[in-house]
């Protein structure tokens, strides 16, 4: 006590002195005569004399800050006992040998309303087709269907149309994949801006002509290197209805793979950049060769107010299906939908492929003598061996009545007389010689056919909106709307099978290095936009604008388009050249720098508890990331923090999640002499782990609580050892006999005789069990398995089981400590670590599994992880589709087996009456269920030979690679058994929080060193209000600004995903507290310091504004939905 008042007058009596001085240098300055000039005019020397003084003192008053700043840390630490926990306690150790934490015991609660869980288990309206239902009904043969072989004949009466003539909307278009077998750059230049250069002339030679295009990362950068009078004759064709954009995402996305978020990201990247370059809004979506089609997709287009879409890529068997009932368009609903709010109406294309040969009916020998650009002659012919022939005057009768024909066979799998004919394929329409080949010979076929009433036939050239409005028109139905008699369809289109038993479904898990990254790159995306949103409007409404670095956002524009890029169809799938790869990887890990730059400059701003006394330096920055990466395809590396007994270093925690947060976070420092201190004094309990790859090196983990969406200050000291302190228990179990293992401190490890008894961890809220021999989790039994390919493809594969088996056993390391318990299994083709946080609350009450994968040296192998449980879930189990919604998904023994693998974009679960099991994953991989209470994850995969499917290579690229997930297992209350209906299914609130904490993890960002002190800092945290926690923020995203897309506006999109839970498991403390307001919230009682001048509901991508609200009205959201929101922060 004695020491804290000397130390408090000392600091005293400094600061006095500063103040002092401070106050004569202004008083000198004031009353200088040599300064005071007659009129009161300052000649030129003199200003900058006063310039030069004025900024010596504002350095004098940052370093008087610094200095009061270091006396509080003195203070802090010279009166810290290092004993002192948030409850007063020291770990212990209990009876059962777990650890027992000092915890700040702040109570929680968990306070979900009834109405709020009534969602999950309320009744809905049966659609016409459930897909789950057609693939029980399905036998999945293939019998030869004659010239359209995945189908059937097809017949028609010649007077069919005479009362009502077929429209025929031909729709020329042309697939450009932004990187497969060439990169993005490479395309565009040799392909891609050509197509483009001719589009403005040919199409302006002739009114009738029409096309469609989709990719706006193509399209944009054609934009930019086009002059101004192909920008304006580009711009007339739009607008003239010539030319549609269809979807206008930055690419077509996959459906499979990419998480929600970016997927609403691409689209919204797209649907700005139209919005501001030609001001237009797509209204029809265009999705030819996603390899399976996603429910969410139908409900992000719906909600971005697009009227109708059209899908491609499904299994023949379905397309067969679905024609011969004539459902191939129907009104596509979501299955948790209460009503009919989600309808979509959806054109399924009915043939193999979407090139010309499979577009205008059902003979592909007929339809290719009409693709024009297959003229003898050419690069390219007709397999079927009969060349087109070009129209003239003796053969355009025969032509056009072979054409209707297959018109005609066509139109009678649909149920309307109109029929849609696309005219493309991949980079077509590149030479202006093709333009004409088609046009002039498709224009002569129209004009005969049109001038013959006895046809009864009307065709055109058309876009896709041409085509779906007059559907609309001909049912006498507004756009979008439900004609009569459609059916009414729920589920989803997984997995696609082109022909006989090739499924699409080893692109689950190909590369799954890459797919891990792209999920690390769409957090800091995330946490980046919505940092950089609150700096810009704090500095704002501090008048602080001219100072923050606000040309950050061009930084974010371009992670926004390389993560919007790599959500291609072809690209996070894995399915491109090993070359276009790397070009990915190239650009995923340039924008991950630069968001990790946008993030630590606004953490500096934000945590300056003086705003005066903010300076940014571009070439010093304030903090150090948290992690590094060499190359594009190399592992993270921590960033040191090395202390020093001169004085503490400070580290800046960042929350992305909008929940509190009571979670471990891992240093690495240079020294077990750390001790951890939150900003206002307390010490951290802190475990010392052993970092493997260095000996100088530590590992310090700590619990933290952070506030939401917070950047919490903490600081860390290089000082004699804490009670507070403590190292990890290390034991080697190694098989050899006579080996041992020996280390000296700093962290010693012991080392004993492995034996087959089953050995133990335990935390407060778990004691997993583990295999004497395997050294892997038996708590539910976890075995890794090692298959062969027997016929390999990059998108398909078909296996033969073999279980994992090495000649020698593993080496298995044990970590025990107060905050975390490992067990660590070395294998040659893996590492499996399996960790259980010794916390109250989420973090400790699921599994956490990293497993390291490198089967570099293996031939046509993957390697897949199965969970084995007495869980009787029979042949049902649940996929996520896109980290948005639960997919029911069963087994079905008349499918092979790699037709019972689905993607797994973010969890899969298991359950019966009793117990739901959940693995949730930070990177999409395959996933299946072969038997009752099993899950089985693809991991990895190499393939030495092509697929025959376009790329002309295997995969053996493969990457050393860190799959991580938490497994969960939740016990369904007494009262509620299993209510789950046969189409929907929701995860709890403790499931939702463990995945978000899985795939946004904590952020620890050091301070680096200044010669000349630290400001003062403090934490920043911007909620207001606690966000109900059935409330997810999706984005807080600074829009453009109109005049320069490089720059922000001064509007903000907030976008909310409301959660549906499940509320019929037992509850646990979740660490924080956790209450629901049946979807309602106030905007303007939801950010600190800040005034909401604005709030506009808007469309999903920002391009339909609704009616302002006044600015404390209090918006409401139904469960499952994704609403946005412009705002104006200051």
């Amino acid at each position: 006590m004695k020491l804290r008042k000397q130390v408090t007058v000392c600091g005293g009596a400094i600061f006095c002195v500063a103040v002092f001085s401070l106050y004569l240098m202004l008083d000198r300055v004031q009353h200088d005569p040599a300064r005071r000039q007659s009129g009161g005019n300052f000649p030129r020397s003199q200003i900058s004399v006063l310039q030069n003084r004025i900024e010596q003192l504002e350095q004098l008053l940052e370093e008087n800050h610094q200095i009061i700043s270091h006396i509080k840390d003195s203070v802090m630490e010279l009166t810290d006992t290092g004993a002192v926990s948030p409850s007063g306690h020291l770990p212990f150790r209990s009876a059962n040998g777990s650890w027992v934490l000092p915890f700040d015991g702040r109570p929680t609660f968990l306070a979900v309303k009834p109405q709020d869980c009534q969602f999950a288990v309320g009744n809905r309206d049966q659609p016409d087709v459930q897909m789950l239902d057609v693939y029980s009904l399905l036998k999945f043969d293939n019998p030869d269907g004659g010239v359209w072989k995945q189908g059937f004949d097809i017949t028609y009466e010649p007077n069919e149309w005479d009362n009502e003539p077929l429209q025929v909307f031909v729709v020329p278009h042309s697939h450009n994949d932004p990187g497969w077998v060439k990169t993005f750059d490479k395309y565009f230049t040799d392909q891609t801006q050509h197509i483009l250069n001719n589009m403005v002339v040919k199409l302006a030679e002739d009114p009738r002509r029409k096309f469609i295009w989709s990719e706006i990362s193509f399209f944009s950068k054609w934009w930019e290197t086009a002059d101004v009078h192909k920008q304006e004759a580009m711009r007339k064709l739009i607008l003239g209805g010539q030319l549609e954009i269809v979807t206008g995402g930055w690419v077509m996305t996959d459906e499979a793979n990419a998480h929600y978020f970016a997927m609403i990201d691409q689209l919204i990247e797209g649907h700005q950049w139209l919005e501001s370059n030609l001001g237009i809004t797509p209204c029809s979506g265009w999705a030819v060769d996603p390899f399976g089609h996603s429910a969410t997709m139908p409900y992000l287009l719906k909600r971005a107010n697009l009227t109708s879409m059209l899908i491609q890529r499904i299994h023949y068997s379905i397309k067969k299906h679905f024609a011969s009932t004539r459902n191939l368009e129907f009104m596509w609903r979501q299955a948790w939908d209460m009503g009919s709010n989600t309808d979509i109406f959806c054109h399924m294309m009915p043939f193999y492929s979407y090139d010309v040969p499979h577009t205008c009916g059902p003979d592909p020998k007929i339809c290719c003598q009409f693709d024009f650009k297959r003229l003898p002659g050419g690069r390219i012919n007709c397999p079927w061996k009969v060349p087109p022939k070009t129209i003239v005057e003796a053969n355009v009768a025969e032509r056009a009545q072979l054409l209707l024909d297959q018109y005609r066979k066509k139109s009678k799998l649909y149920r309307s007389k109109v029929l849609l004919v696309p005219l493309g394929d991949d980079f077509r329409y590149d030479k202006a010689l093709e333009w004409d080949q088609q046009y002039i010979n498709y224009q002569k076929l129209f004009d005969y056919m049109n001038s013959h009433p006895e046809m009864h036939v009307q065709a055109q050239f058309g876009t896709l909106t041409d085509y779906f409005n007059a559907v609309y028109k001909t049912n006498g139905v507004a756009q979008g709307s439900r004609p009569a008699g459609y059916p009414v369809l729920s589920g989803d289109f997984f997995a696609y099978a082109d022909r006989e038993d090739h499924y699409w479904t080893g692109y689950f898990t190909s590369r799954p290095f890459y797919k891990s990254m792209d999920r690390v790159i769409e957090s800091h995306l995330r946490g980046a936009e919505i940092l950089y949103s609150l700096a810009v409007a704090n500095a704002r409404h501090a008048g602080m604008a001219g100072r923050y670095p606000v040309s950050d956002y061009s930084l974010l524009v371009d992670a926004r388009r390389s993560v919007g890029l790599f959500q291609h169809h072809d690209a996070i799938t894995g399915t491109a050249k090993e070359n276009v790869v790397i070009d990915y990887g190239t650009k995923l890990l340039r924008s991950l720098i630069g968001l990790k730059r946008v993030i630590i400059n606004a953490a500096h701003f934000l945590v300056m508890k003086n705003k005066e006394f903010y300076r940014f330096y571009q070439t010093e920055p304030f903090l150090e990331t948290d992690d590094r990466r060499a190359t594009q395809d190399s592992m993270p590396q921590r960033t040191l923090i090395e202390l020093d007994p001169a004085g503490p270093r400070y580290l800046v925690m960042f929350n992305p999640v909008e929940r509190e947060r009571l979670c471990a976070v891992t240093v690495l420092v240079n020294t077990v002499r750390v001790r951890v201190l939150t900003e206002d004094g307390q010490t951290l309990p802190v475990q010392l782990s052993a970092q493997w790859s260095s000996a100088s090196q530590m590992s310090a983990t700590f619990m933290v609580r952070l506030p939401p969406l917070a950047l919490a200050v903490f600081h860390l000291y290089d000082s004699p050892d804490s009670p507070m302190t403590l190292r990890s228990d290390t034991l080697l179990r190694l098989s050899g006999r006579g080996v041992a293992a020996r280390a000296v401190d700093p962290l010693p490890v012991r080392s004993q005789q492995a034996d087959s008894q089953t050995f133990y961890i335990s935390s407060q809220s778990l004691t997993l069990g583990f295999s004497g021999t395997t050294g892997l989790l038996e708590f539910k039994i976890c075995s890794i398995t090692l298959r062969n390919i027997l016929k390999s493809h990059c998108f398909a594969f078909l296996l033969l089981f073999q279980p994992y088996h090495q000649k020698e056993p593993p080496v298995v390391r044990v970590v025990e400590g107060p905050l975390f318990s490992e067990v660590v299994a070395h294998y040659q083709h893996f590492q499996q670590t399996i960790r259980i946080y010794n916390v109250p609350g989420v973090d400790g009450l699921s599994i956490d599994i990293t497993t390291m994968v490198d089967i570099r040296d293996q031939t046509n192998k993957e390697l897949a992880m199965r969970l084995v449980t007495d869980i009787q879930s029979g042949e049902v189990f649940y996929t996520d589709l896109n980290g948005f919604q639960m997919q029911p998904r069963q087994h079905y023994l008349k499918l092979p087996l790699q037709a019972n693998f689905y993607p797994m974009p973010s969890q899969a679960y298991i359950q019966d009456g009793n117990y739901r099991l959940t693995l949730h994953t930070a990177q999409a991989l395959g996933v299946s269920s072969l038997e009752s209470g099993q899950l089985e994850v693809i991991m990895d995969r190499r393939l030495m030979q092509d697929d025959n499917r376009g790329l002309g290579q295997g995969l053996k690229d493969n990457k050393k690679t860190a799959n991580r997930f938490r497994l969960l297992l939740e016990r369904r209350s007494a009262s509620n058994k299993m209510t789950d209906s046969a189409t929907t299914s929701f995860p709890s609130v403790l499931s939702h929080m463990t995945n978000a904490m899985l795939n946004h993890e904590v952020l620890a960002l050091p301070i680096l060193p200044k010669r000349r002190g630290i400001p003062p800092l403090q934490t920043f945290a911007p909620l207001k209000s606690i966000l109900p926690c059935d409330l997810h923020l999706v984005n807080l995203r600074s829009i453009q600004s109109q005049q320069d897309p490089l720059s922000p506006s001064p509007y903000t999109a907030l976008i909310l995903h409301r959660l549906a839970l499940d509320c019929n498991f037992e509850a646990q403390n979740l660490g924080f507290n956790c209450t629901t307001t049946q979807g309602q919230l106030s905007v303007s009682a939801l950010f600190k310091n800040l005034d909401l001048q604005l709030l506009q509901p808007m469309s999903l991508t920002l391009m339909h504004s609704g009616t302002p609200l006044a600015n404390n009205t209090t918006i409401t959201l139904d469960p499952m939905e994704i609403s946005a929101f412009k705002l104006k922060l200051r």
